[in-house]
């Protein structure tokens, strides 16, 4: 595949600037692999790449699933100051941010994450799902014959509920404008009111509106409050047209309620690019029911994020050296 410059612009939805603890600036490791993009993404940022050792003060961790070697450099390499991963989510590495919420802040490294940084290609990706689930593209294109009947649902002047405020959720709002939509955020703090919504609620106050509402979509992180939000009783609430799109995480969703809501036809459709379990099984129910299609976390591949990633890198290593602000900070106590 040939790589393209990214027409992305990651500043558009950035939150504010987190504060951390003052760094020095140092040696940067790349790791557990060499993925030499990142190596030059490092270097571009006028960073020194060199193999961990004693001397490491700042590492870029390129893999999600080797979280325990992870946990086991941060141990053995204490002098480590900032840690780059790979990911928007971070629930991975939960085990490593629980172990640093215990200590002291100073004693620790300043955690970011690629947060904003995919913004833009998943909310392409929410709007695409939500799109396809309301003009019935899933059960059409497996029906691979010519319907008698003309059905589908226009996205233009729907009420949405958007679930998250983060990166993903603000370039969604922008994707959403021509559509003329009624919104309503849920976000953490309703105080903080999100542009172009018609209203934000806090997380007490969105279930009462459930009946409502044609479609749902989930661009929030994972956390101990998130868990499971969707379940029986929020699909019960929602009117049978309504559609149901998750570009969050999987364990946001009770999955069984979900099958059930769809083959009861309690929601019209869904459209999932991540599940609980995830990787789905062959087999499984979700699979076979017409009104639901899966994208199996394709909404930002690897030929989207390498390039975004490799910005964030560059971006942070300047601001490592420097001292200035690091962009995607992680709450290791709030775990995103």
């Amino acid at each position: 595949m040939i790589e393209r410059p990214h027409q992305h612009d990651e500043g558009r939805y950035l939150a504010p600037s987190t504060a951390h603890r003052a760094l020095t600036g140092g040696p940067i490791a790349v790791a557990p692999t060499r993925g030499e993009a990142f190596v030059a993404a490092v270097r571009a940022g006028g960073g020194d790449v060199q193999p961990l050792d004693e001397n490491t003060k700042g590492l870029v961790w390129l893999s999600e699933t080797r979280s325990d070697e992870l946990s086991d450099i941060l141990q053995q390499h204490p002098g480590i100051e900032w840690l780059q991963l790979p990911w928007a989510g971070v629930d991975a590495f939960s085990s490593i941010l629980n172990g640093l919420a215990g200590t002291n802040e100073q004693d620790r490294p300043v955690v970011t994450s690629a947060k904003g940084a995919y913004s833009e290609p998943v909310a392409e990706h929410a709007l695409a799902l939500l799109l396809a689930t309301l003009r019935e593209l899933p059960q059409k294109a497996r029906a691979a014959r010519w319907k008698d009947e003309r059905t589908g649902l226009s996205l233009f002047g729907n009420r949405v509920l958007l679930v998250g405020a983060g990166g993903v959720a603000r370039a969604f709002m922008d994707l959403l404008a021509p559509f003329h939509c009624e919104v309503t955020v849920v976000r953490r703090d309703p105080s903080q009111h999100m542009e172009g919504a018609a209203k934000t609620v806090g997380q007490d106050g969105w279930r009462e509106l459930l009946p409502e509402i044609d479609a749902v979509v989930l661009a929030a992180a994972h956390t101990d409050s998130t868990r499971a939000m969707w379940a029986a009783p929020e699909f019960d609430a929602l009117p049978q047209h309504a559609v149901f799109v998750n570009i969050a995480r999987g364990p946001l969703v009770d999955t069984p309620a979900l099958v059930s809501a769809l083959k009861s036809g309690n929601i019209a459709g869904a459209g999932l690019d991540v599940t609980d379990p995830e990787p789905l099984p062959d087999g499984h129910p979700l699979f076979d029911i017409p009104e639901c299609v899966i994208t199996s976390h394709a909404a930002d591949t690897p030929a989207m994020t390498r390039p975004l990633l490799a910005a964030r890198v560059t971006h942070n290593t300047k601001a490592f050296l420097s001292g200035s602000p690091l962009r995607g900070v992680v709450s290791v106590e709030e775990g995103y």
